[in-house]
């Protein structure tokens, strides 16, 4: 018998029967896809087939139930996409269900290997000790190449220790990617050469399937400091390709576009810790940029906390990586953001950087901030 590993779901019904229904739908839906009649006996019955371990009413007050499944390691065939097939394949599509928590086991732990850096990497290039991490993006579309350098070198120069391209930012005419990676890399090391600082570039390597993977190396021989990858865009095995992969050697940064959907029902998809924590760290990100509450994507205090929490709760031996909360941050929230997130965040602020009138300036005042 193989090892399993176990996902937890939260099923909505206040019915018990109609919960363990549900349950062993679930368990049949994931792998064998076939009425529970007809499933051979032997090994797909005692192995292959989901079984269910525990079923229990939610505690947290929900109208529902928790059913945790386990699965055999022979599902997944080395697999990562079908490791995410067998936790929420088809039933993803079935309303009423999410996905609470992932129990490991050693094959999916040898799957995946987690973060090469973490926080701790990402905090020893920026040439810092147990102290919050500063980011900020250079936007918006539209600009010309020497602008977003321009950009790039101002937001260096002001202390920050990542600049990362906007979301947006691919291989428009505007700026074409080679063209502004070349740039910023330049830029900000003009910065770094001015003030002593050690803030790196962070390109957008988000694309085409045929060409993620060479952008990534074009980023690591050019001298970036990282890439980042919007996962739900790209592929959720893109990161974790790039992290096992002997030949890249640069921190992962995760962007959220097009993930919302995972998480923001309350009734479907991921919990936002499992989503944004467990999921992002068995990829091997290094770091996840999520939205942070009192912004204008509407998380709230507790699902942002319960991320950063994931991010850094012990994970069969995995890195703890960086939580990058963003999306409408101003100064006036850092001492919010403290007293929630502690030291073991990375201030994610572009938009209320670029609209004062001195970017450097603005710079060292959320520098100031966060470290005063």
């Amino acid at each position: 018998m193989s090892p399993r590993f176990t996902v937890t779901y939260f099923i909505r019904t206040e019915d018990a029967e109609e919960a363990r229904k549900r349950a062993l739908d679930i368990a049949l839906e994931q792998t064998v896809e076939i009425p529970r009649h007809v499933v051979p006996k032997g090994y797909v019955e005692d192995e292959i087939l989901g079984r269910l371990e525990a079923l229990d009413k939610d505690r947290d007050g929900r109208q529902g139930f928790l059913a945790t499944i386990s699965y055999s390691e022979d599902d997944i065939g080395g697999d990562f996409p079908q490791f995410l097939n067998i936790v929420f394949g088809n039933s993803s599509i079935k309303p009423g269900l999410k996905v609470e928590d992932i129990g490991l086991s050693p094959g999916i732990l040898d799957l995946c290997k987690g973060p090469r850096h973490g926080i701790a990497g990402l905090r020893a290039r920026a040439g810092v000790g147990e102290t919050p991490l500063l980011m900020s993006a250079i936007k918006p579309v539209g600009l010309s190449t020497k602008e977003l350098a321009r950009l790039a070198h101002d937001f260096a120069l002001g202390g920050m220790h990542y600049v990362k391209d906007d979301h947006g930012l691919v291989d428009q005419k505007t700026s074409p990617f080679g063209e502004r990676l070349r740039a910023c890399v330049d830029a900000v090391g003009e910065a770094n050469a001015k003030s002593g600082g050690k803030t790196s570039f962070v390109p957008n390597v988000t694309g085409p399937a045929n060409a993620i993977i060479g952008r990534a190396m074009q980023a690591q021989e050019a001298g970036a400091g990282g890439v980042m990858i919007a996962p739900a865009l790209a592929g959720y095995d893109v990161i974790r390709t790039l992290a096992a992969d002997p030949d890249f050697s640069l921190p992962l940064i995760s962007h959220p576009a097009f993930a919302g959907a995972n998480v923001v029902s309350p009734d479907c998809g991921f919990t936002h810790r499992t989503f944004f924590g467990t999921l992002h760290r068995l990829m091997g990100a290094d770091a996840v940029i999520y939205p942070n509450f009192g912004g204008r994507f509407g998380f709230t205090r507790e699902e942002c906390l319960s991320i950063a929490g994931a991010c850094a709760v012990e994970l069969g031996g995995l890195k703890a990586i960086v939580p990058a909360p963003g999306g409408g941050m101003t100064l006036n929230r850092v001492g919010e953001m403290r007293a929630a997130y502690g030291n073991d965040i990375m201030y994610l602020v572009g938009g209320a950087l670029l609209e004062t009138g001195n970017l450097v300036e603005a710079c060292q005042r959320l520098f100031d901030a966060v470290y005063a």
